[in-house]
């Protein structure tokens, strides 16, 4: 089990290109996969979690070509087109990646053939009922542990009907289930959220030439018999970028320039929070292939204590465990509220978040649906663990840049599932 240190830092400058969008590069390489023809997907992220992905896929007779380049990858898929997937001869491990689990749920639903999901044990925690009931209702067989809540999971796709799904949650890895195996269904399938989730499945399909229909927040399909390869950048992750941007902002006399960044307005509300706080965050759009990319100028500031409501959490979830580090470095007190998803995430993150802050000289305690976290001017030090979390990991290494004794990590090789250069990134912004 390897771990981590990081110590106070001067400050953190210069310039910063994040990896490829990890979310982005998973509904690319199943795409790719359904396509008719060959897609080149550049800047993709070669990670732990999409890997899974792609190997899930070759199981089932795709083919793909993965070159590395200095810093970043190339993704070429030979796509399989929609009806064109090969029963895999075993069970599909999808290792600790949700996203390729729910979204390859979907997918499998519209299949003529059997196949079986596992993952490691924390994958298996993972609730999945929330995809397998609407896609039960669609026609597809599925059975697991606890009326296939939990991994591992069969499913018997075939013949789909459409239906119209309302997500009580909003939840882009639902939203996408649903749609994707809406492209298999006969008739018109539809899912409508009470707040705005991630888009990046509904860009993608139109960039794909899919047609996507949406009426304020009900967006919809119809079965598709083909799509054509496509060319495609990933914009660099947000929510990877979204550690160096709190490190900049926390760190005195530090000023960072962010390139070829994600800027999809369903992905950048941390980007507004830190700004309600006082942060010093200009954007700059430099182009729209069908997601939005441009650059974030970040400086230095003296954040203000917030409070968080659930309207705002779908469009930073994933930031929400740095999202905390800035808070429990702000002036006066935070509360986050409605945040209950993340205790389903890689762990429970209210809880490993809450946890560490308070080993490290935090002030923080847990709420069933969030935290309330006092600001105080910098962090004791100490050593915390992950919980096996690749967010949770890398937050408290940003913790340690404004630390007296440095934070140490435990068990980081988490990591490597969203951001593999994480540390290397690390070193050479803080020299």
């Amino acid at each position: 089990m390897n771990q981590l240190e990081s110590h106070s830092v001067s400050q953190i400058s210069g310039e910063y290109v994040p990896p490829g969008d990890k979310s982005i590069s998973h509904r690319l390489a199943m795409l790719g996969a359904l396509a008719s023809g060959t897609s080149t997907f550049s800047n993709f992220l070669n990670s732990d979690d999409c890997l899974r992905t792609i190997k899930a896929f070759e199981t089932m007779s795709v083919q793909y070509d993965l070159s590395q380049g200095k810093t970043s990858a190339k993704l070429k898929v030979k796509g399989a087109g929609l009806n064109g997937l090969k029963a895999p001869s075993q069970a599909l491990d999808l290792g600790n990646s949700g996203t390729t689990m729910r979204l390859l749920l979907g997918i499998l639903a519209g299949q003529p053939f059997e196949t079986s999901l596992t993952g490691d044990p924390s994958l298996s925690k993972r609730p999945m009922r929330r995809v397998t009931e609407p896609l039960r209702k669609m026609g597809a067989r599925i059975k697991g542990k606890d009326d296939a809540n939990y991994a591992p999971l069969t499913i018997q796709g075939g013949h789909l009907k459409g239906i119209h799904w309302r997500n009580e949650v909003a939840s882009a890895q639902v939203k996408s289930a649903i749609l994707l195996a809406g492209l298999f269904a006969e008739g018109e399938t539809s899912v409508e959220e009470p707040i705005p989730s991630r888009d990046h499945t509904e860009r993608l399909l139109k960039t794909f030439g899919v047609p996507v229909f949406k009426n304020n927040f009900k967006i919809s399909v119809r079965k598709a018999n083909r799509f054509d390869a496509i060319q495609f950048v990933v914009p660099g992750d947000i929510s990877s970028a979204a550690f160096f941007m709190v490190a900049a902002l926390l760190i005195p006399g530090s000023e960072l320039f962010i390139r070829q960044t994600g800027l999809n307005p369903t992905r950048i509300g941390l980007i507004r929070i830190l700004k309600s706080m006082g942060a010093d965050i200009t954007l700059e759009a430099a182009q729209d292939q069908g997601e939005p990319i441009g650059n974030i100028h970040v400086k230095a500031s003296r954040l203000k204590g917030i409070t968080i409501e659930k309207n705002l959490i779908p469009s930073l979830i994933d930031e929400l465990p740095i999202l905390m580090i800035a808070c429990a470095l702000a002036e006066g007190a935070s509360v986050i509220r409605g945040a209950e998803e993340l205790r389903v995430k890689e762990t429970d993150r209210i809880h490993s978040m809450v946890s560490g802050l308070n080993t490290i000289g935090g002030k923080a305690e847990e709420r069933e649906d969030g935290c309330v976290i006092q600001g105080i001017s910098e962090f004791q030090g100490g050593t915390i663990s992950s919980f096996g979390d690749h967010r949770t990991a890398m937050s408290f290494l940003i913790a340690g840049l404004r630390s007296k004794s440095g934070v140490t990590v435990q068990d980081t090789d988490c990591i490597q599932t969203s951001y593999p250069n994480f540390e290397a990134d690390l070193q050479s912004l803080t020299g």
